[in-house]
């Protein structure tokens, strides 16, 4: 498993140099309302991609940017890894230093191992199941804090979003919960956030698998707890996520989801 956390980190350090020579020049489009996707959504993925395939040729691949032209993998394989390749595209396209590149390998809906990779501050948020979270080669564990009402929060909205939407519903309770709250526009810094004690608790509705994965890793093996926004459990194909550094404030930031109006 070593293996696959070195060509995890090493991917997504090669993607993150991407996007740092391609911030503030990138070529924009819409792919949907209010999505945008860059040249360099691409050309990280792509980088990604071939990093994966040089080292583990046998495994399937899935990204935000659609699924790669064929290049014999099998679908439907043991292992496959997971990208986003340009988390934070709409902070990145507006010239915003708040972006990332997140890669997970799961095994059969298990997380393996995961990185995510914020380049401008040049931090690298690793972390392998079992074995533990780490920022740099540091191990991080999330923060002490219990209560909510002592907690900085970190959330994020749907592109379009409508006024019963559960992230804007939950964000209205925060308010008067939380000591204070973030839309940082990264969702998988948000929770590697948390792993780190910065964030005490994040949520994300609307996310993709592909947004969550490694986040979802690092925040689990460092300490922190992960769910479901319906509580049944984080699970990989869903991608939505709850993070929190203990139990206890999950369960506080359960109950204020559980609330109606606000």
């Amino acid at each position: 498993m070593e293996d696959f956390l070195t060509i995890c980190e090493q991917a997504v350090r090669g993607a993150g140099a991407v996007l740092t020579g391609l911030f503030g020049r990138a070529t924009v489009r819409e792919k949907g309302p209010r999505d945008l996707v860059t040249e360099a959504d691409l050309a990280s993925q792509e980088l990604v991609r071939q990093t994966v395939a040089r080292a583990f040729p046998d495994h399937d691949f899935i990204g935000e940017e659609g699924q790669p032209a064929t290049d014999g993998r099998p679908a439907g394989a043991e292992y496959r890894w997971i990208v986003d390749p340009l988390d934070g595209t709409t902070n990145f396209a507006h010239g915003v230093p708040h972006f990332c590149v997140s890669l997970a390998l799961e095994n059969r809906g298990t997380l393996l191992v995961g990185a995510v990779f914020d380049p401008l501050r040049d931090e690298c948020y690793t972390a392998k199941a079992g074995a533990g979270s780490w920022l740099n080669g540091e191990p991080i564990r999330t923060s002490g804090v219990a209560d909510l009402s002592q907690s900085l929060a970190g959330f994020g909205l749907p592109n379009v979003v409508t006024p019963d939407d559960p992230d804007l519903r939950l964000f209205r309770q925060a308010l008067g919960a939380c000591q204070a709250i973030r839309r940082t526009g990264s969702a998988a810094l948000n929770h590697c956030y948390v792993a780190a004690g910065r964030f005490d608790v994040a949520w994300n509705y609307g996310t993709r698998i592909w947004d969550v994965a490694a986040a979802a890793l690092i925040v689990k093996e460092a300490g922190g707890v992960i769910d479901s926004p319906d509580g049944g459990g984080f699970l990989v194909e869903r991608g939505r996520l709850f993070s929190a550094a203990n139990r206890s404030l999950m369960e506080q930031l359960r109950q204020l989801a559980a609330r109606r109006g606000g």
